[in-house]
C-alpha cells in the first residue's frame, strides 16, 4: 500500500539523506559556515535584508537542486548567517561537487518577497584545501556583482595560537564579531557513535539497526563572554516505527488464537453461558482476521520508517505512530564538554481511523465498565474488575510458561538419577523446587478460587434451586457465593476447600521427591539416617537399594507432574471463564473497546522503545544512568500540547490510557547472536498488560554494562503533562471543561514525586547528571506543583518545569501535539535554545534570533516538509493571536490549513 506524503531517501531537500547506516550520524566531513561582505545598498526606504541558499550543482545532469538555505539577517550589508551547511557523511559528495551560493535581498518577510543580488560557486575539494573561501558575487550573465562570501569549514572552540584563522563579520546590531575557524584535523566524531548507531561492519550501506534518512543543521551562536559556540540538531526516522506494531499484531493474534482454544476447552457450560461463548469465539475470530489483514498489508510496506502525518486516519496504518523522529542537539562551547540533548517527537498515540464521536479510551473505558456491572445485574453472575481480568491474563500466562519448565526440569532431575550424580541431582532439585514454589505462589489467590466457583455454577448439571434466570446462577459475590457453595452442595462434589487440596497436592509430592534424594543420598555415602518424622506419613517404608535411584524417583515424579497437570488444568478453566465474562459483558463493543486499546498501545509502545534505545545508547557510560536504570528504573516524560476541545479531548483521552498502560512494559538487555543488523532489532514478548522489549546488544557493547543490568527486567515509569495553546484550548477556558488536563497533570506530578522519592531511597544522588542551573529537584518540584494547583490559563511552564526535571532524573524526553509537526516543532526549538540559555549561555540577545533560525531553517521544518510537502508550518496569523508568544513561528514560515 503507497503511503501518500512520504519522502523519499534521496529527497535532495530532505538533507540529501540516503538510508545511511547510522542511529545518529557521524560528524559531517563538509561543514562551514557563511557570511557576507559589501553588499549592494537597497531602496533608501528600508533596511537591508539577506539570505542565502545553498544548492547542490549535478554537472552531468546540468541541474540545480536547493539544498539548504540561511537565516535573514536585516539591517546590515556584512551580514553574519548563524545557520551554516551540513552535509551527512553519506551524503553523495566528492572533491569535485560543485556548490552554488545565492544571495537574495528579502523585501517582505511574510510574503518572502525577494530579488536576485548575487551569486558564487565554489567546489567541496576548493574548501577542503583552503578552509576558507572569498568569493566574489557574480550576477546571472557572469558579470561582476558588488559584494562577496565568505565560506569558513569550521569547528568553533577558543583561539589557539597558530592553529586559527579568523573572519570578522557584523551582526543585526552592526557590531563586529570574530568567529574562529579551526582546522578540520581538530574535529572530531561525534561521542555518540557506536555499534547500536552504525550499521554492523561489512553489511551494505543501506542498512540500518535502529535509525534511518538523518537530516543534519549546524549553527554558530553568540555565549555572555562574546564566544562562539557550535550547535548542530540531528534528526532521524525509526525504523521501529513498523517493526514493534507488526510484532504487536503477531502477538495479538496469537493471544486470541490461543483464547479460542481455551474457552472451548472449558468443557459442557449452561445454554445461556455457552450461547455466550459462541458469540465470543466468533467476534475474537473477526478481530483475528482483522489483524492479519492489517499485518498483511504492513508486510508490503517494505523501505517505510515513518507515518506521515496525512495519513494518520489511514486503517492500516493505525498502528504506527505518526511522525515519530528522534532529535538529538549536540553542543560544542568554549571551554565545555560537547553535550548533546534527546528528543522524542511523535504525533500523540491515537485511534484516528476509529474517531473520536464517543469520546477516547478513557470515556469510553469508564462507560464500560458501568455496562459491565449492568450485564453482571441483569443476568446474574459475578463481576470481575479490570484488575481481576488482568490478573486472570497474568496467571494463564504463568501456567503456559511454568507448567513446560517443571516437566523439564523433572526430566533433568530424572537424568541426574540415572547418572547417579549427587551434585548434578542436587543442583537439578534445587531449581525445580524454586520452579515449583513460584508456580504455586502464583495460584495462591483468591481470585482463582472465586472464578473455579462461578465456572462450577455455570455448568449445566448445577442444582436446580441455585439456578437464576437463563440458566445462570444468582448474582452474588464471591465470599456469598462461596457460602452458598457450602451450604447448598451442587451435584458435582466440590466445595470451597477442593481447590486448595488440588494445589497442595503439588506441595506435597514435591516433599516427597525431596525426602527421597535425601534418602537416596544418605544411602549411597552409607549414612543411614531416618526420614523426619513430619514426612514419615507420605514415604515408603522400606530402605532403597544402592542401586537404582531412577527407579526409586520415577513414581514420585509422575505423581508430581499428575498433580501440576491438575492444577493447571483447572486453573486454565477458571480464569479463561473470567475473560469470557470480560469479553461477554458488552458485545461487541468490548472487543471493539479493545482493538482501540491495542491500536493506541502499539503507537506508544513503539515511541517509547525508540526512545529507551536512544537513551541506553548515549548512557553506555554514565554508571550513574546504569545504577538507576536497575535499582528504580527509567523515567519516560511525555509532553502534549492538546486541547480540551472537540476531537483533541478524545485524542487526549487515549493517549492517557496508552502512557498509562506503559507502566506494564519492562525492557531487558540481551546480547546479540551477531552484528547483524536483523539480530540488533528489538524484540516484543509477553501479552496484554505484560509485555517485555528485549534489546540486544552487540557482545562489545554488552559486557560494559554492570552484570546487574545485563538481562534483567527494567522498569519504565511514564508521565504525562499536557497543556493546550492553541485557539481551541481558548475556547475550552473559557466555554469549554478543562477538567482532563487539570486531573492528568495532577496524577502525573504524584507519579513523578513518587518516583523521584523512589529514586532518593534507593539510589545515592551522585547517579544524577550536573546541569548548570543549580535548582535542586525538591524546589522544582514544589515550583511544578504550585503551578499545576494556580489553574492558570495556557500554564506553559508547567511543561517547561516537567521537562527539566525529566532531564535532572535522567528520563526521556517525548514531545506530541495531534501530528507531531506544528505545535511540537515550537516546543522542541524552543526548549532547545532554552537549554542553549540556562546551560550553555546564549547570549540573551541572540535568544530570538536563534529561536527563529531553527524554526525557520532548522529540523523541524524539514519534519513538515517531509509529512506535507510544504515548507509552511500549519498555523494561520487568528489562530497564533492565541497562542503563547514563545510558540509563535517568524513570519513567511505559516500559513497552510493544518494536515
Amino acid at each position: 500500500m503507497a503511503m501518500t506524503g512520504s519522502v523519499q531517501s534521496d529527497s535532495p531537500k530532505a538533507g540529501g539523506a540516503r538510508a545511511g547506516p547510522i542511529l545518529v550520524p557521524e560528524l559531517p566531513l563538509v561543514e562551514f559556515s557563511l557570511a557576507c561582505q559589501n553588499l549592494a545598498s537597497p531602496a533608501r526606504d528600508r533596511k537591508p535584508s539577506s539570505m542565502l541558499q545553498v544548492s547542490v550543482v549535478n554537472t552531468l545532469e546540468r541541474s540545480l537542486a536547493a539544498y539548504s538555505c540561511t537565516e535573514i539577517v536585516e539591517g546590515t550589508r556584512d551580514p553574519l548567517f548563524l545557520t551554516g551547511v551540513t552535509f551527512p557523511p553519506d551524503y553523495p559528495l566528492c572533491e569535485d561537487t560543485v556548490l552554488k551560493l545565492t544571495v537574495y535581498d528579502v523585501r517582505d518577510r511574510s510574503a518572502e518577497t525577494r530579488s536576485f543580488l548575487g551569486y558564487a560557486s565554489f567546489s567541496v575539494g576548493d574548501l577542503l584545501k583552503e578552509q576558507q573561501l572569498t568569493l566574489s558575487l557574480r550576477t546571472s550573465d557572469g558579470t561582476s556583482a558588488m559584494g562577496a562570501v565568505v565560506v569558513s569549514r569550521l569547528r568553533m572552540g577558543e583561539a589557539q595560537d597558530g592553529e586559527t584563522e579568523q573572519v570578522a563579520a557584523t551582526d543585526t546590531t552592526g557590531q563586529k564579531h570574530t568567529v574562529v575557524c579551526e582546522s578540520p584535523e581538530g574535529s572530531v566524531r561525534d561521542k555518540d557513535s557506536g555499534p547500536l548507531m552504525n550499521a554492523a561492519e561489512g553489511t551494505s550501506p543501506q542498512c540500518s539497526a535502529v535509525f534511518r534518512n538523518p537530516v543534519c543543521k549546524v549553527y554558530s551562536f553568540q555565549t555572555t563572554d562574546s564566544k562562539w559556540m557550535l550547535v548542530r540538531e540531528k534528526m532521524a526516522e525509526c525504523t521501529l516505527s513498523f517493526h514493534i506494531p507488526k510484532q504487536l499484531l503477531k502477538l495479538y493474534i496469537q493471544e486470541d488464537m490461543t483464547r479460542i482454544q481455551e474457552l472451548k476447552g472449558l468443557g459442557d457450560l449452561s445454554p445461556h453461558w455457552d450461547n455466550l461463548r459462541k458469540e465470543v469465539v466468533i467476534h475474537l475470530g473477526q478481530a483475528i482476521s482483522s489483524y492479519q489483514e492489517v499485518l498483511t498489508e504492513l508486510s508490503k510496506m517494505g523501505g517505510t520508517f515513518f507515518k506521515p502525518s496525512c495519513c494518520k486516519a489511514e486503517k492500516y496504518l493505525d498502528f504506527i505512530p505518526i511522525n515519530l523522529h528522534t532529535q538529538r542537539m549536540q553542543v560544542t562551547s568554549p571551554k565545555q564538554t560537547e553535550t548533546a540533548y534527546d528528543i522524542i517527537t511523535v504525533g500523540a498515540p491515537a485511534a484516528h481511523s476509529l474517531g473520536f464521536k464517543n469520546g477516547g479510551l478513557r470515556r469510553q473505558l469508564v462507560r464500560f465498565e458501568a455496562e459491565k456491572k449492568s450485564f453482571s445485574t441483569t443476568y446474574q453472575c459475578i463481576y470481575f474488575s479490570p484488575e481481576d481480568t488482568a490478573k486472570a491474563r497474568g496467571v494463564l500466562a504463568s501456567l503456559s510458561q511454568l507448567q513446560p519448565l517443571i516437566f523439564s526440569l523433572a526430566d533433568q532431575l530424572m537424568q541426574a538419577a540415572q547418572q547417579r550424580s549427587a551434585e548434578s541431582l542436587k543442583e537439578a532439585l534445587k531449581t525445580l523446587c524454586d520452579t515449583t514454589e513460584r508456580f504455586v505462589h502464583a495460584l495462591k489467590d483468591k481470585l482463582v478460587k472465586t472464578a473455579l466457583l462461578a465456572l462450577h455454577a455455570a455448568r449445566p448439571d448445577y442444582v436446580t434451586d441455585c439456578v437464576g434466570t437463563n440458566g445462570s446462577p444468582p448474582r452474588e459475590d464471591g465470599p456469598a457465593l462461596l457460602k452458598r457453595q457450602n451450604s447448598v452442595p451442587p451435584r458435582v462434589d466440590y466445595d470451597e476447600e477442593e481447590w486448595d487440596r488440588v494445589w497442595t497436592n503439588v506441595a506435597k509430592s514435591l516433599n516427597c521427591i525431596i525426602a527421597m534424594v535425601d534418602r537416596l543420598q544418605e544411602s549411597d555415602n552409607e549414612q543411614a539416617v531416618s526420614p523426619e518424622p513430619a514426612l514419615a506419613d507420605v514415604i515408603t517404608s522400606h530402605t532403597p537399594d544402592a542401586d537404582g535411584w531412577q527407579e526409586k524417583i520415577y513414581p514420585l515424579v509422575v505423581t508430581l507432574k499428575d498433580c501440576v497437570m491438575e492444577v493447571v488444568d483447572r486453573a486454565k478453566k477458571s480464569m479463561t471463564f473470567v475473560l469470557l465474562q470480560e469479553v461477554a459483558c458488552s458485545l461487541p463493543q468490548g472487543l471493539l473497546l479493545r482493538q482501540r486499546r491495542d491500536t493506541v498501545f502499539s503507537q506508544a509502545l513503539t515511541a517509547l522503545s525508540c526512545g529507551f534505545i536512544t537513551r541506553l545508547n548515549a548512557g553506555m557510560q554514565d554508571g550513574g544512568f546504569l545504577r538507576q536504570l536497575h535499582l528504580v528504573g527509567v523515567l519516560a516524560q511525555f509532553e502534549s500540547l492538546l486541547s480540551t476541545y472537540s476531537e483533541e479531548i478524545g485524542m487526549l483521552e487515549d493517549m492517557e490510557v496508552g502512557i498509562a498502560d506503559l507502566h506494564t512494559v519492562t525492557f531487558k538487555i540481551t546480547e546479540a547472536k551477531s552484528s547483524d543488523v536483523v539480530d540488533l532489532q528489538p524484540k516484543v514478548c509477553g501479552w496484554r498488560e505484560c509485555y517485555t522489549v528485549e534489546v540486544p546488544l552487540p557482545r562489545c557493547m554488552f559486557k560494559l554494562l554492570p552484570a546487574e543490568v545485563r538481562g534483567q527486567l527494567l522498569h519504565v515509569y511514564p508521565v504525562l503533562f499536557n497543556v493546550g495553546i492553541n485557539q481551541q484550548q481558548t475556547l475550552a477556558e473559557r466555554f469549554g471543561d478543562i477538567s482532563l488536563q487539570e486531573r492528568i497533570n495532577q496524577k502525573s506530578l504524584e507519579n513523578l514525586e513518587n518516583y523521584y522519592k523512589s529514586l532518593s531511597d534507593n539510589s545515592p544522588s551522585k547517579c544524577l547528571p550536573s546541569f548548570q542551573m543549580q535548582t535542586n529537584l525538591e524546589e522544582l518540584l514544589g515550583t511544578l506543583s504550585q503551578h499545576i494547583a494556580s489553574r492558570k490559563k495556557k500554564n506553559v511552564e508547567i511543561l517547561w518545569l516537567a521537562g527539566v526535571i525529566c532531564r535532572r532524573l535522567n528520563g526521556i524526553r517525548f514531545t506530541s501535539c495531534k501530528s507531531a509537526k506544528d505545535r511540537t516543532s515550537m516546543s522542541v526549538t524552543l526548549e532547545q535554545c532554552s537549554l542553549l540559555r540556562d546551560e550553555h549561555q546564549l547570549d540573551s540577545e541572540h535568544f530570538s534570533r536563534a529561536l527563529d533560525c531553527m524554526r525557520r531553517e532548522g529540523c523541524r521544518i524539514e519534519n513538515v516538509q517531509k509529512n506535507i510537502k510544504c515548507r509552511k508550518y500549519a498555523f494561520n496569523s487568528l489562530q497564533l493571536l492565541a497562542f503563547p508568544k514563545c510558540y509563535r513561528p517568524p513570519d513567511g514560515t505559516y500559513g497552510k490549513a493544518e494536515t
